[in-house]
């Protein structure tokens, strides 16, 4: 009974796995779009809040365009990509710690290299520190493993749209939505 024109997801493997299992069977008619193409496309968009390094998952979600466009479209142009793999890979860092460990310390050089080159722009993100954000689940995880060990402990890392929520409702965004949801925000189907 329902008439599901777009499904939004926030996660690359996720965009994948759904496009494999014959979709449009499933929802004719309707399309799979990134959370953070989705916002661009209604407008939506943060235009020099900070400075952000951006981490880009090896299985990327955003498939509109070339997702560096896309990140500086929503976030502005003091946005710099940091290379090389995370180290996480879906849960790599739990059934291959060896592998990981050795990426890991890869792009901990990297993240370094980023963060002068940050800084040279003359940009810096929340509290003095480095923020560096991403569109996915596993590599969110991934970073996370570096805030500790990077400029002081001043590295912290996002999804964009959890930054953005942030920077456009406020930092009580996650508690306000949560309250409106339990207060009949929610559909509940029987099936």
């Amino acid at each position: 009974y329902l008439d599901i024109k777009t499904v939004v997801v926030s996660c690359g493997t996720c965009y994948d796995q759904l496009q494999g299992y014959r979709f449009e069977d499933i929802f004719p008619g309707c399309r799979i779009i990134d959370i953070h193409e989705y916002l661009l496309e209604k407008g939506i968009v943060l235009q020099d809040q900070g400075a952000y390094l951006y981490h880009d998952p090896c299985h990327s979600p955003m498939k509109l365009q070339e997702p560096m466009k896309t990140v500086r479209s929503l976030l502005g142009d003091k946005v710099l990509k940091s290379e090389r793999c995370c180290g996480e890979s879906g849960t790599l860092g739990v059934t291959r710690p060896d592998i990981s460990t050795q990426v890991r310390f890869r792009k901990e050089e990297e993240l370094l290299k980023d963060e002068a080159a940050l800084q040279a722009l003359g940009a810096s993100g929340a509290s003095g520190g480095t923020k560096i954000l991403t569109s996915c689940p596993s590599c969110l995880q991934g970073l996370k493993r570096y805030e500790g060990d990077l400029n002081n402990g001043l590295l912290e890392a996002d999804y964009i749209v959890v930054e953005m929520a942030r920077k456009i409702l406020g930092e009580d965004w996650l508690p306000a939505y949560v309250e409106r949801a339990n207060a009949g925000g929610i559909e509940r189907v029987l099936v």
